[in-house]
């Protein structure tokens, strides 16, 4: 098997992280990665965003926590009960502002981080519970801070660290593919 594909079949979705520090040139290369995904006409409508600054990261989890629990409380609880992380203890993550409608090319974008950090033997899960994050007071002091262009909007997070322990991907279910000759 290729390495790309071997990649693929090997990346999971990171659950737990050690406290670790991702390097400045692992950060850089996953950034890289990102901007490298195609976008309808090349319009590349997102913006990488690194954030190591591990204070903001609490902040961000919290405050998406605390929205999480106003708009699905049974969500929140379900959480709640397996540990109460939303961000796993990454200490490190990529946010995906987005211009409007551009969920699409962002999916592509954060696939890109996550398979580039596989490939850097580091663990990565896309993180879509951050958005709650821009839900609520402080979403605008949020995206000021992250640096979100005007009218951007967080498409989606991705954690990234040292997984600590061993992880799985999950089993393929090869009764989704369909073939018309």
């Amino acid at each position: 098997m290729n390495e790309v594909l071997k990649t693929i079949a090997e990346r999971y979705s990171c659950r737990r992280f050690t406290d670790e520090p991702v390097s400045g040139e692992a950060l850089n290369l996953l950034a890289h990665a990102a901007i490298a995904a195609p976008s309808a006409v090349n319009a590349q409508p997102w913006r990488i965003v690194v954030v190591k600054n591990r204070a903001l990261i609490s902040e961000w989890e919290t405050e998406a926590a605390e929205n999480l629990r106003a708009a699905d409380p049974a969500a929140h609880e379900r959480i709640m009960s397996r540990g109460g992380d939303l961000f796993y203890n990454a200490p490190a993550l990529i946010a995906l502002p987005i211009a409007p409608g551009a969920e699409l090319d962002c999916g592509i974008a954060a696939e890109n981080i996550a398979l580039a950090a596989a490939s850097l033997g580091l663990g990565s899960l896309i993180c879509g519970l951050a958005k709650f994050a821009f839900a609520g007071d402080k979403a605008e002091e949020f995206k000021a801070r992250l640096k979100f262009p005007e009218g951007f909007e967080l498409g989606i997070a991705v954690l990234v660290g040292r997984p600590a322990g061993d992880g799985a991907p999950h089993a393929p279910d090869e009764s989704k593919i369909i073939v018309i000759e």
